[in-house]
């Protein structure tokens, strides 16, 4: 009788029912993406090992009819990265990359779907420029991690000679191998971080469906009473309420199955914080799967007998209609304290200590998140109450959060509970943030842009093209290498750096007593240690012959024959200073004019350059010019601090869920709100019919809206800082408050209200008519 009430009531029933599935289907939609997000990491993880190009080994691999030669590429453009690899393959059997057919011939690209479109678009010459092959074909789904990934395969030639560790390497497949497949140790601080956001990201979504499932509350209750009337009694009439209850439910799984599949579909063309999927990674768990088609109906009927307990239907009416008991406030105050009670023994415990529980970390954290939904109550009817004289549309507003405080603090409680969440994780991200970041050491104020070139490369006509570059306004240009007493092949005793720069770039990494073309400086005042050790005193002797490394992989030692410089009379001493990469260089220091032949084939060439960031994109043009000097060219931006790439994964994860969670917000108090509105629709136009003002109902319903926020942001405010606090002794980090992030917190809470409340006002208006009242 419940789910004919429900899908056989009328337009009423179906209007109910229908808010109660959208309600439910966000929510379920979000619970099944959540369910298919350990496969999505897993799916993206397993597409990257698969087209890993690293031969994992020192030994060098001989030239066969199976191996290929590939250089990696990388570029930016627009603060995008984007993935670039030259090939050149050796054989007929040589293994193609993921997601290629065959290999693109010598000056033509396959690119992934994502950079055709950026390169085919407008206002991208610069990268057209930049990547000057002819597109003959476009990644498969197998050779990308996703969908809005932007990559490219190149062909090429002569790679061969530029064969080296870093630039280009032979392999004979891609992937890593089981060998090398090793397990990580885990952080425990990096586990509670990750632990907390699912809790904070899911619980939400759990107070959404409860309040969903709980639309119509009050015609429902005058429908039950009515069922007494004609005999019904009370287990029955609560067994119907838990039947209507479960029909809203199960449509609500299939409108939620129905929303994950078009979302499925349109997370194709979404990039959110620089992650993409393809619609194949969306596939849930089915266990999982299973456990939310279980869950939700059981909740829904749950919450609803639950709800019955507090409310006396009679034949004659809803006991509820009077004045209500006040609520008690001890038993509210239980449920967070018993959650702070769970996490309390792991106060201290640090990264020293071992993993935190996680079933006690999952348990308190949504103890105190769902205690909010408990004390949000108490606090709307205890401040209401004590409200009263204002204007009118003040007035109609208490009166009416002074009759059904309840629906109130229900419609607010999901925005609450996830703004404390999203406080209480600022907070923990905000307080262990030093803990995985450090400072880079690199001189912004010198130089922001460091170009390297390949071994080999001429460094004067690179810089020359550089400093003629748009938007670089000085370049440093310095080369560095190795020197031996003995040719490298024949592993030297003693070896020292040695550094190629003119005289105002030597200035930059160490003190000179005086400096002119020709000179050669040998560095003392370097802090002993492995990476800074250095042999130069005992190799500074007038006449003597040193080696510089010449890297050969086709070598069984890996070097090929050193160029041999001899040590001239006269060396000047210098001291060391940090340089602008914020190292100590020691060894030698050479101007150009001591160079002598063949030393280039040994050194390798980095630039340092000033950009002017007002010129417009200058990065860009910076690019370019390196990539015009040498394909195999790496420029990069630099930057003071650099972060832990797992907790920017983690931080990244959470942004990306929390987007999710705040559009959830957004519906599901949308549908709320549309569903309040009905309810009153005959006392609106009742109040309008006696001549009420628009404008004045319009504030009333505002101030209605307005009032049980501000309370629930102010409790979630309060919750949210306890339960930081907590958390950062947990991993004994001092707590600071993170004023910066509260108000960012609750300021979104707020704004997403205030977009809702405007989106609500044009059915507001509708039903602010007097035909309203007329009824059938």
């Amino acid at each position: 009788m419940g789910v004919r009430f429900a899908l056989a009531g009328g337009r009423e029933g179906w209007i109910r029912a229908t808010l109660t599935g959208i309600g439910v289907g966000l929510g379920v939609a979000l619970l099944l993406l959540c369910a298919a997000l350990p496969g999505v990491l897993s799916e993206r993880d397993r597409r990257e090992e698969a087209r890993l190009d690293w031969p994992f080994s020192w030994e060098v691999m001989p030239k066969a009819d199976d191996t290929l030669i590939i250089a990696r590429t990388d570029t930016e453009f627009r603060n995008e990265h984007i993935r670039g690899r030259l090939t050149e393959p050796e054989g007929p059997k040589a293994p193609v990359p993921p997601g290629l057919s065959e290999f693109p011939a010598v000056g033509e690209m396959v690119v992934s779907p994502a950079l055709k479109d950026l390169i085919a678009s407008d206002g991208t010459g610069l990268l057209r420029e930049r990547l000057p092959y002819d597109i003959v074909g476009t990644i498969g789904e197998p050779g990308l991690v996703g969908s809005q990934e932007l990559a490219y395969y190149a062909g090429a030639e002569g790679l061969t000679d530029r064969f080296d560790d870093s630039k280009a390497v032979r392999l004979d497949g891609f992937g890593t191998p089981d060998e090398y497949v090793s397990e990580e140790e885990t952080d425990p601080v990096i586990m509670l971080l990750v632990l907390v956001v699912f809790v904070v990201l899911l619980t939400p979504v759990a107070v959404f469906i409860a309040t969903a499932v709980r639309f119509g509350g009050e015609r429902r209750d005058r429908r039950l009473a009515a069922l007494r009337l004609v005999g019904s009694d009370a287990a029955a009439t609560r067994r119907i309420a838990g039947g209507e209850a479960l029909a809203g439910s199960l449509l609500g799984l299939v409108l939620g199955a129905g929303f994950f599949l078009i979302g499925r579909q349109v997370a194709a063309s979404v990039e959110v914080f620089g992650v993409s999927v393809f619609p194949s990674y969306l596939n849930p768990s089915p266990l999982l799967a299973l456990a939310v088609a279980v869950a939700v109906p059981a909740a829904a009927v749950l919450v609803t007998l639950l709800a019955l307990r507090g409310v006396v239907i009679e034949p004659l009416g809803v006991v509820r209609a009077a004045r209500p008991p006040r609520r008690r406030l001890w038993w509210r105050l239980l449920l967070p304290l018993a959650g702070i009670a769970m996490l309390y023994p792991m106060i201290g415990q640090g990264r020293e200590n071992g993993d935190f529980n996680e079933y006690l970390v999952a348990g308190g954290v949504l103890l105190v998140l769902i205690g909010i939904t408990a004390l949000l109550p108490w606090v709307v009817e205890t401040v209401v109450s004590r409200l009263g004289r204002g204007s009118l549309s003040w007035q109609l507003a208490v009166r009416r959060l002074q009759l059904s405080s309840g629906s109130a603090a229900r419609m607010v409680n999901g925005v609450a509970v996830a703004v404390a969440g999203a406080i209480a994780l600022q907070m923990l991200f905000t307080g262990v943030e030093g803990d995985y970041t450090e400072e880079t050491g690199f001189d912004v104020s010198l130089a922001q842009v460091q170009v390297s070139l390949p071994t080999g490369q001429e460094l004067a006509p690179a810089a020359e093209k550089l400093a003629a570059t748009k938007g670089v306004s000085k370049v440093y240009a310095v080369s560095h290498g190795y020197l031996g007493n003995k040719p490298w092949r024949q592993e030297p005793e003693s070896s020292a750096p040695l550094t190629v720069a003119d005289c105002a770039t030597l200035r930059t990494v160490a003190k000179l007593p005086s400096c002119r073309d020709g000179d050669v400086f040998m560095v003392s005042g370097v802090e002993h240690d492995t990476e800074t050790d250095t042999d130069a005193p005992e190799l500074n002797k007038p006449g003597q012959d040193l080696y510089l490394t010449v890297t050969d992989r086709s070598d069984p030692s890996g070097y090929g024959e050193g160029v041999r410089w001899t040590v001239p009379a006269g060396v000047k001493q210098a001291r060391s200073i940090p340089d602008p990469v914020g190292e100590e260089r020691g060894g030698f220091l050479l101007t150009p004019g001591a160079v002598t032949a063949g030393m280039t084939d040994g050194l390798s060439g980095e630039l340092y350059l000033k950009v002017d960031d007002s010129v417009p994109y200058a990065m860009e043009h910076v690019r370019n010019t390196a990539v015009a000097i040498d394909p195999l060219t790496d420029a990069f931006r630099w930057s003071s601090i650099e972060r832990s790439d797992t907790y920017e994964s983690i931080r990244t994860g959470l942004f990306v869920g929390a987007s999710c969670v705040l559009a959830l917000i957004g519906a599901s108090l949308l549908v709320s709100q549309l569903e309040q509105l009905r309810e009153r629709r005959k006392l609106l136009s009742a109040l309008v019919a006696f001549g009420t003002r628009r404008r004045t109902l319009s504030l009333s319903v505002l101030w209605q809206t307005a009032l049980p926020i501000g309370l629930g942001l102010l409790l979630a405010s309060v919750v949210g800082v306890a339960l930081g606090a907590v958390l950062l002794r947990m991993t004994s980090t001092p707590v600071r408050m993170d004023w910066t992030g509260l108000l960012q917190m609750t300021g979104f809470g707020a704004g997403v209200v205030v977009v809702v409340t405007l989106l609500s006002l044009p059915p507001l208006l509708r039903m602010m008519r007097p035909d309203g009242l007329r009824t059938e």
